[in-house]
């Protein structure tokens, strides 16, 4: 291996090579929250789209008149539509109950195998090291999510799997506060507002003002006053492992 070669080790993968994803969710709309605009992107570019969503987010109440099974019920229906209408084709689910996540390495074997089922290139999931994240389901699929990134193209994981390894050329973080990657969505921004709207147990009118207002702002901020951006920490497997450098990726 040459100084080149070591070079290209410390750079992030790029979106421009992504066919076939899988965006991993805790609750079933973060991915639209933390994502929404890189969805539609990679969508208009006929990247095949696949979402899974790790909990039922029956927990999410702020007011309905909804049962918690009733909550579960309708989230699900209001999170393949808002996937449908960015252009996600598939949708998982493994409705483990909202806010009782703690298993990572049994999960982490729940979603490796999932990988390797449908040999995605490229997967995403919430930034697990976002310093101050207080929400368990958050961090939990973030680290699960590494995990088994690094470990799907292993001959026997999961343990006693019969589905073919996978090798992963990227993995990007959502809700990060450090990001390597800025997507320009200045044109599937108001896609990613109507996105998020139709969460309407989630997402009302006075918090999607206020969401359109961030992502604005934090959207010009990440791309320097040129548009709207959003940011994504993409590493390669390698990075995820015994790697000090993936901070300074």
């Amino acid at each position: 291996m040459n100084n080149t070669d070591v070079e290209a080790l410390l750079k992030p993968p790029v979106l421009d090579d992504c066919k076939k994803v899988l965006c991993i969710q805790p609750h079933p709309d973060d991915n639209e929250i933390g994502m929404g605009g890189i969805v539609a992107f990679l969508a208009e570019k006929g990247c095949e789209i696949h979402y899974l969503t790790v909990t039922d987010g029956r927990l999410g109440n702020s007011g309905t008149p909804h049962s918690p099974d009733e909550l579960a019920a309708t989230r699900k229906v209001e999170a393949e539509e808002s996937g449908r209408f960015l252009g996600a084709r598939k949708f998982f689910w493994f409705d483990y109950k909202d806010g009782t996540l703690s298993d990572i390495p049994k999960l982490a074997g729940e979603i490796g195998e999932l990988i390797r089922k449908e040999q995605y290139d490229t997967i995403f999931s919430p930034d697990p090291w976002l310093r101050y994240e207080s929400h368990h389901d958050h961090i939990v699929v973030g680290r699960a999510t590494a995990q088994a990134a690094i470990s799907c193209s292993l001959k026997t994981y999961p343990e006693g799997t019969l589905t073919p390894p996978c090798v992963l050329q990227g993995v990007g973080f959502y809700f990060t506060a450090a990001p390597n990657t800025i997507i320009d969505i200045t044109s599937n921004f108001d896609r990613k507002v109507e996105a998020m709207a139709l969460h309407e147990t989630q997402i009302n009118e006075e918090l999607l003002s206020l969401y359109k207002v961030y992502f604005t702002m934090r959207g010009n901020r990440l791309s320097g006053g040129k548009g709207i951006g959003e940011g994504l920490k993409m590493l390669r497997t390698i990075h995820l492992h015994a790697f000090p450098e993936a901070m300074d990726i």
